[in-house]
């Protein structure tokens, strides 16, 4: 590994045209995550907190600097290479679940491994304990159209976790949800972070959220205005 971060960015810029106009969607982002950091992009809508995900994510590449992720320079990479990236080391979570609808639980959960080298075994295996992990292993056969918006994105969950990645990106994964299962979700995502030593990067602008991170990295206009560390709060306000 180049460096021992699990995720470095240097002097990050990403830019987008706009008729004439130049539309600066990052602008010299200097970031670096350890492993098992439990982390948040906060910041007004259009500060750069998705596409910073994206690029993470090798999704998207910078304009110029630099995205470093597991030791691979993301701007480097071929189409092939950056999808085994994200095939092998990271997982998504969405707002909008993103669950196939004509698939059961076990199917979407099971579904990022058929992408990798596991027998249908071992993806069983595997698919179950992630769905044991976020307390839907009672679920296996229901569709997506049958469960609660806090099932549905705990099926999400489970399928970002079921391969164990290194890292798991979140984008706003609250959005659609009540306080209570709010606090659910977050506080499996807490359980799994520290049980998984798996790498949690949100993007939110969700108090709920906000409550639990370890360190808030606040961005305006693109660039980083503050970065933090944080005591957890309870629900209510109580220190966890």
């Amino acid at each position: 590994m180049e460096n021992s971060y699990l995720i470095e960015t240097r002097d990050l810029v990403k830019t987008y045209p706009m008729g004439e106009h130049t539309i600066v969607a990052l602008d010299k982002v200097n970031l670096k995550f350890e492993k098992a950091e439990f982390t948040g992009l906060v910041g007004p809508s259009g500060s750069g907190k998705t596409t910073l995900l994206n690029i993470i994510g090798s999704l998207d590449s910078p304009t110029s600097g630099s995205a470093v992720v597991m030791g691979r320079k993301v701007e480097g990479l071929s189409h092939k290479q950056a999808s085994a990236l994200r095939n092998h080391h990271i997982g998504f979570i969405f707002q909008t679940f993103n669950l196939l609808p004509v698939y059961t639980v076990f199917e979407n959960v099971e579904f990022p491994l058929l992408l990798l080298d596991y027998s249908a075994a071992e993806r069983r295996k595997m698919t179950m304990v992630a769905l044991d992990w976020v307390g839907l292993a009672d679920r296996t056969r229901s569709k997506p159209a049958q469960l609660s918006g806090g099932q549905s994105q705990r099926v999400a969950i489970a399928r970002a976790v079921v391969k164990k990645p290194a890292l798991i990106l979140a984008d706003e994964p609250t959005a659609n949800l009540d306080a209570e299962n709010s606090h659910h979700i977050l506080q499996t995502m807490e359980r799994l972070n520290r049980d998984l030593g798996t790498t949690f990067v949100f993007a939110t602008h969700d108090e709920k959220v906000i409550d639990y991170l370890r360190r808030k990295i606040t961005l305006f206009d693109g660039a980083v205005a503050k970065d933090e560390r944080m005591e957890p709060q309870r629900p209510g306000g109580e220190k966890r």
